[in-house]
């Protein structure tokens, strides 16, 4: 098995952004509970440009990992540049991940599409009507 690089452990060690955001603008939860990765990512956007970001992750070393650094990698992004985050970019922040963990950053890609996801549906439906 290949050896995680130091980002990865420093990101395990010490996650960055763990918790929940109150009121969130978003939160994307993927993962399957039966497989034993579960991640849920919470976004705050002021002005089209997210200002926070949190997770919390029920997972190995490496989602718990890639869920920091996505975390990392979001904040001060606009929408359009947080929707170009994709597993690859998130893998390569972390130096590189073992082929056999590199669903974890699927899963953190998934976590953030789904977070965009939903806080895309919130401001559609707050959207004032036009009469």
């Amino acid at each position: 098995m290949e050896p995680y690089s130091e980002k990865v452990m420093d990101h395990f060690r010490n996650p960055r952004n763990v918790g929940e955001i109150e009121n969130p603008d978003g939160i994307g939860h993927v993962g399957n509970p039966m497989c034993g990765d579960v991640m849920e990512l919470y976004i705050k956007v002021e002005n089209d440009t997210i200002v926070d970001a949190k997770f919390k992750t029920f997972g190995c070393g490496a989602a718990i990992a890639t869920s920091s650094m996505a975390t990392e990698l979001v904040i001060g992004k606009s929408i359009r540049e947080a929707r170009q985050i994709t597993n690859k970019i998130v893998a390569e922040a972390l130096d590189g991940l073992p082929a056999i963990k590199m669903h974890c950053s699927n899963l953190a890609e998934e976590a953030l599409t789904a977070a965009l996801e939903d806080y895309k549906k919130r401001t559609s439906a707050q959207a004032p009507a036009t009469k």
